[in-house]
């Protein structure tokens, strides 16, 4: 038996199995050292690494776990369809009843269809567009995330350039760059892809500027193409409804995945009656994608939302968070921006350019129970309690401390070399 600590022992026998020992976004080459590749189990706001540890998760599975891991509602609603078939040769009655459920809550929505993941709904969001409009072009934020498909994968390898021929990029909330994007593409627009707030990695967050999201809207009306909104990341944590009705704005299509089923595999693609028969038209599938206990699960989690003052209170939990930080960061003379929903914090350290000071505040915390990540936004679930968000402060507090003590001697952090000027 190898001596060595079981995370390591895995990720050891991992390198010989897998590329590059893992991958995509749960690849660890740009967390601190030190933090979990691989985790034994998860319960309602905690997560157990396979050494035993335990943390407060404020991941949530990268967005899924809105409810708790393990929810006994949605998880005896996935379990009952389990037993009865899940995959099976055609899908179960139950998708229409998933399909009613969401075109009652989302306001935009006429129709839906059900997929895997967030990247299969985008890339099926933008090949609706394309066979609505017969045009080519799609524009996205520049420097926004809409999955890992070539067409918007962040990692250029193995990416061709006409993969991204059609693929042109503007400025999140400038109008003005918005304007010039669609001069620039002429009559050939096919989607604009919107996302609920500027959530790239690395950055500050910002809330959409509803002047901005009224403009996409003008801009697609005026030139045919249809606005879609990604809500893979953001759905419904920060509404009931599409992310982009809180600026009174409605897009044609919306992509969702991640929460709506609490961690179980579904994603989908809404739309509005005018992109119906393109929606029709267009030939996509997956063995997978029309089993029906994730269908049953994201039913049970509909009826939460619906029914649950969820949202109320992760905006009072984030609130806390965000205040306690605020006041521990100041206590010990560490300067800190808080940025996006208060639901879904992005937590950077001022003064560090290179991350090395919010690398080893994440380090800290973790070792003192609580997960957090040094350049991704965070997530609350509402399993979270306030004895949660005090112990998640203690961590915090632990954690400042010891940058305020080791921050102008801290070491470069390699695995980031070379990505800031």
């Amino acid at each position: 038996m190898s001596a060595l600590p079981h995370d390591a022992a895995w990720r050891a026998r991992a390198a010989k199995v897998i590329p590059g020992g893992m991958y995509g976004h749960q690849a660890t080459t740009l967390l601190p050292d030190g933090f979990p590749q691989f985790f034994a189990r998860a319960e309602g706001a905690r997560l157990w690494d396979v050494d035993g540890r335990m943390f407060i998760d404020m991941m949530c599975g990268y967005g899924p776990n809105l409810f708790g891991y393990g929810c006994q509602k949605i998880d005896a609603a996935f379990q009952k369809q389990l037993y009865a078939g899940d995959c099976m040769t055609g899908p179960s009655a139950i998708m229409v009843e998933l399909a009613e459920a969401l075109t009652a809550m989302v306001t935009h929505a006429d129709w839906a269809m059900f997929c895997k993941n967030g990247t299969d709904a985008t890339t099926m969001a933008a090949t609706v567009a394309r066979a609505h409009t017969g045009k080519r072009k799609l524009l996205v934020a520049r420097g926004a995330y809409h999955g890992a498909a070539p067409w918007c994968t962040p990692r250029p390898a193995g990416v061709l350039p006409e993969d991204r021929a059609h693929v042109l990029s503007f400025v999140y909330n400038d109008v003005n760059d918005l304007a010039r994007a669609f001069t620039e593409a002429g009559d050939d627009v096919a989607g604009l892809f919107a996302a609920p707030f500027k959530h790239d990695a690395f950055q500050d967050q910002a809330d959409v500027d509803p002047a901005y999201a009224r403009a996409c809207r003008a801009a697609c009306n005026a030139t045919g193409a249809l606005l879609i909104v990604d809500d893979v990341r953001a759905g419904f944590r920060l509404a009931r409804d599409c992310s982009w009705a809180r600026v009174g704005v409605q897009p044609d299509l919306s992509a969702w995945g991640k929460a709506i089923a609490n961690g179980h595999p579904i994603s989908a693609l809404l739309g509005a009656e005018r992109a119906r028969d393109a929606a029709a038209s267009i030939y996509v599938t997956g063995s997978f994608w029309f089993a029906a206990a994730p269908m049953a699960a994201a039913l049970a989690t509909l009826r939460m939302i619906r029914e649950t003052d969820y949202l109320e209170r992760l905006e009072t939990l984030g609130g806390r968070l965000r205040d306690g930080i605020a006041a521990q960061a100041a206590r010990h003379g560490v300067p800190v921006r808080q940025t996006g929903p208060v639901q879904m914090p992005q937590i950077l350290l001022g003064d560090d350019p290179d991350f090395r000071k919010g690398f080893h505040w994440a380090r800290v915390a973790l070792d003192h129970g609580l997960y957090v990540h040094p350049w991704h936004n965070m997530f609350l679930n509402a399993a979270m309690t306030d004895a949660d968000i005090d112990a998640a402060l203690a961590a915090t507090d632990a954690a400042f401390a010891a940058v305020a003590k080791n921050g102008a001697s801290l070491p470069p952090v390699p695995q980031l070399r070379g990505l800031f000027a």
